[in-house]
């Protein structure tokens, strides 16, 4: 027989299902998080060693030979993963509800943010039907998808990844865009919503 279902609020947020982002295990999380950034985005531009030590506590995963430009912000900080010789720029944001996985040799400018937690389109479907003032914080169904930027890849300033969305190793996004569905290794891809523009060639 297979696995059980982990039917717990965190467990349904990384099935992408909708979850109730008010959890205690999230406020949790959220709690840690905001201390760390906190320590971290005080920290002076040559502090590398203490950087990477509060990096390490905060992210799911790091590999060497990785910069993070303050400020940074994200949410829960545990559900990214890191590989070797990343470069993320000053005032990015990572909405890591699911999991933010950036392979190696990537470059990440100013300004990007990437996000995972998302909301139903319908009006219907994105309140919460029984929802009560008087005793319930939030009136909005959440839920999240995970995403994926391959090895080698180059987000320019401003670029936007939407929930769900994988990009392919070697590809560059162009300044500005807004990436709302995946993108094939290899390519230039730029605009809103981000299209293929060519491909890149490969050398032998």
């Amino acid at each position: 027989m297979g696995s059980m279902r982990d039917k717990s609020e965190l467990g349904k947020c990384l099935a992408g299902e909708v979850y109730d982002c008010h959890a205690a295990v999230f406020l949790e999380f959220k709690a840690k998080t905001r201390r760390l950034l906190a320590e971290y985005n005080r920290l002076a531009y040559e502090e590398k060693e203490k950087k990477r030590a509060v990096l390490q506590e905060m992210l799911g995963g790091i590999g060497t030979n990785v910069s993070i430009g303050l400020p940074f912000l994200c949410d829960y900080g545990r559900n990214i993963y890191l590989g070797n010789n990343v470069s993320i720029n000053m005032n990015c944001t990572f909405v890591d509800c699911n999991r933010i996985t950036i392979g190696n040799d990537v470059l990440i400018s100013s300004n990007v943010q990437i996000y995972t937690s998302t909301h139903p389109v319908e009006l219907s479907e994105r309140l919460t039907s029984d929802w009560k003032p008087e005793t319930d914080e939030y009136f909005c169904r959440t839920y999240a998808r995970p995403v994926t930027i391959g090895n080698g890849c180059w987000l320019g300033g401003g670029v936007i990844v939407l929930p769900g969305v994988s990009i392919g190793d070697g590809a560059v996004i162009g300044a500005g865009s807004v990436v709302t569905r995946d993108i094939p290794a290899n390519v230039t891809a730029a605009g809103n919503p981000c299209r293929v523009i060519r491909e890149i060639n490969k050398k032998a």
